[in-house]
């Protein structure tokens, strides 16, 4: 085995405890989401951690949230007349995305303490740390990207909404790498047949690619071209790269953000395949196994992005395609962790 499986020593609760901390990162990236695809991001305009902790149980409450909502452009703008069950409906997606959070971090901070206090985070104390200052962060980076939209613009940001999404992926990924190794996982010889940077530059890949998505999402253009395999009934879009400064197309240029989104995915699946196909031939242990899935979960995510793309981009299919993502992304980093062992 390789050292870094060897020590820190093994410590299942520890695992046990990461192990739900990934998940409740998942949710939240799920219900992040919804939140954004059902345009629910700017209902709720203050950063009040007393008054979050419990949705309106008041008519009062109700008319307030509401009031504070319709001093926003998106309001003014977009959803002038909207009722006030209009509104609740997309203040709940908010609340849950926002209450999630904190119950993130009281599921990791109260058991952190007490492991710490009983001696189980050795070796792991480090990176528990770090996973707790990210978590800190990432709260403020998403209440940084909320401001971005609330009175300047009709959506968030999509450059701070792809930070937002990225650091959650960074989160997911370092948990569910530690939890694997609380598990000392996977315990026995285990090969891709194939250097481990391969498994690495797919979950690189991968994390772009997300960063791509996350940036189409939040400029709402996955509706703006629902033909595939052409975009826009062209091959290589001539609107592309049109704006200037050229950083611009990346957050605001529809065009070239599908075409760097597809042709990404294509190069996603591929690479996965080649790494799948190798780890059935020449693998062996979890690692042959994480890979084959990573390369099954590839193709279904390709297939997925194609369905949402000649849909519309409608919710549903939306929903499925980011839940396929994060599926994949930790098949990924399972596929790597698996590696490890030779």
């Amino acid at each position: 085995m390789a050292s870094d499986d060897i020590w820190p020593p093994r410590e299942p609760w520890v695992g046990a405890w990461l192990l739900t901390i990934a998940g409740l990162v998942v949710a939240m990236i799920l219900v992040g989401g919804a939140t954004r695809l059902t345009d629910s991001g700017l209902s709720i305009t203050e950063w009040d951690l007393g008054k979050g902790l419990t949705p309106p149980l008041t008519t009062e409450r109700w008319a307030e949230e509401f009031d504070l909502y319709q001093r926003t452009l998106e309001y003014q703008t977009q959803n002038n007349g909207m009722s006030l069950a209009e509104f609740q409906h997309i203040y709940w997606w908010e609340w849950a995305h926002r209450f999630l959070g904190k119950l993130i971090g009281l599921a990791f901070a109260l058991p952190a303490l007490l492991f710490l206090f009983a001696g189980r985070l050795r070796g792991r104390f480090r990176v528990t740390a770090l996973l707790f200052v990210m978590g800190g962060l990432q709260g403020a980076v998403g209440w940084w990207m909320v401001t971005s939209g609330l009175f300047d613009r009709l959506d968030v940001s999509p450059v701070r909404l792809a930070i937002h999404l990225g650091m959650a992926l960074l989160i997911l990924a370092l948990t569910l790498w530690t939890a694997m190794g609380a598990f000392a996982w996977p315990g026995r010889p285990s090969s891709l047949g194939m250097p481990r940077a391969m498994a690495l530059s797919v979950a690189a890949l991968i994390f772009v690619q997300a960063m791509f998505g996350a940036l189409l999402a939040g400029a709402d253009g996955g509706a703006a071209y629902a033909d595939w395999p052409r975009i826009g009934g062209e091959w290589l879009p001539s609107s592309a790269f049109g704006l200037e400064p050229i950083w611009r197309n990346f957050s605001e240029d529809h065009a070239t953000q599908h075409l760097l989104h597809r042709n990404l995915g294509y190069v996603v699946a591929l690479t996965a395949l080649v790494v799948a196909l190798g780890a059935l031939f020449r693998g062996s242990g979890a690692a042959r196994w994480c890979a084959i899935l990573l390369g099954l979960a590839a193709v279904t995510q390709a297939g997925l992005g194609i369905v949402t793309v000649l849909g519309g981009s409608t919710l549903t299919p939306s929903l499925l395609h980011q839940g396929a993502a994060v599926l994949l992304w930790t098949t990924s980093i399972a596929t790597a962790r698996a590696a490890v062992v030779t």
